[in-house]
């Protein structure tokens, strides 16, 4: 490995990630002069965040010591904060992807799989430039996995409230899978958005791509009812002809078995989201 070259460079990061994940677990755990000062709701979202932290060191510490991890699909969560979702309609986002991790039916679906393992990372998105991982690459296995990885996305703040750069958030997601570590059967970027792209990279530029190096993209298009109401602009931007589904279904998804799931209510998102995971683990398992 050559000092300064790209290889060099990312084992450096690798290291420091893991390190920086360890001082931080170790700063999660309270004394017991500091526990007295804390209350037991706020003490049980610590201990989930640190949860959280602990999945995502363990991943870090087996590719770092070269043993991937095997999982049935690593997924890519990467979701549409644009400034077409108002606060009300991110909300229920962030609690339908918490209830969609945490439900029975998606830990049952990951159960049954030849490694009984998924890993998860969930990207957030808007504008060209802005895309941001809000929870890096975490393992889930069970209920305390889940329980975790969605502490975590719900306690951060909305990152971004600019365009729509679907192109760009196809890129950043795909980059992701080369720092995951993990051995998996699959590899999904999920996309979920009540836009079309007006920014940036064309967005079958970067799905060709990415599906040419193995990924598959499916896609969850929000039909968003207040941004029809308002009309002009917003209304064609988020009502393309044709509808939004079929605008992912031409543009925005690709490879083996790739899938739209159309909702129009954000208040079912969750379900929604639930039934895309289960079937994404199904098509991870081996035929026969």
């Amino acid at each position: 490995m050559a000092p300064g070259s790209i290889e060099a460079i990312h084992h450096i990061k690798v290291i420091a990630r893991i390190a920086s994940g360890a001082r931080l677990i170790a700063l999660c755990l309270p004394s017991r002069k500091a526990e007295e000062g804390v209350t037991p709701g706020g003490l049980r979202i610590g201990l989930a965040l640190c949860g959280a932290l602990g999945l995502a060191v363990i991943a870090a510490q087996a590719k770092a010591a070269g043993a991937p991890v095997a999982v049935d699909a690593a997924i890519v969560l990467a979701t549409d904060v644009s400034r077409s979702i108002d606060d009300e309609e991110f909300a229920l986002e962030r609690r339908g992807y918490a209830d969609a991790i945490r439900s029975q039916q998606l830990l049952d679906a990951i159960s049954t799989g030849p490694h009984g393992a998924i890993a998860v990372s969930y990207v957030e998105w808007a504008g060209d430039g802005e895309e941001k991982v809000v929870v890096d690459w975490t393992v889930i296995r069970n209920l305390a996995d889940a329980r975790a990885f969605a502490a975590a996305m719900t306690a951060a703040p909305r990152s971004y409230l600019g365009r729509t750069a679907i192109g760009a958030a196809i890129d950043f997601s795909f980059a992701l899978f080369a720092e995951s570590g993990f051995d998996a059967a699959r590899r999904v970027i999920d996309i979920a958005g009540d836009g079309t792209s007006n920014q940036g990279r064309l967005v079958t530029e970067a799905r060709d791509a990415a599906v040419g190096a193995g990924a598959v993209i499916n896609g969850l298009a929000i039909y968003n009812k207040k941004a029809a109401m308002m009309g002009g602009y917003l209304a064609m931007h988020t009502h393309p002809p044709g509808g939004l589904a079929q605008y992912y279904r031409e543009n925005v998804i690709g490879g083996p078995g790739a899938f739209v799931v159309e909702i129009d209510d954000f208040r079912t998102f969750g379900e929604a989201m639930m039934r895309k995971l289960v079937n994404e683990i199904a098509d991870a398992r081996p035929n026969g």
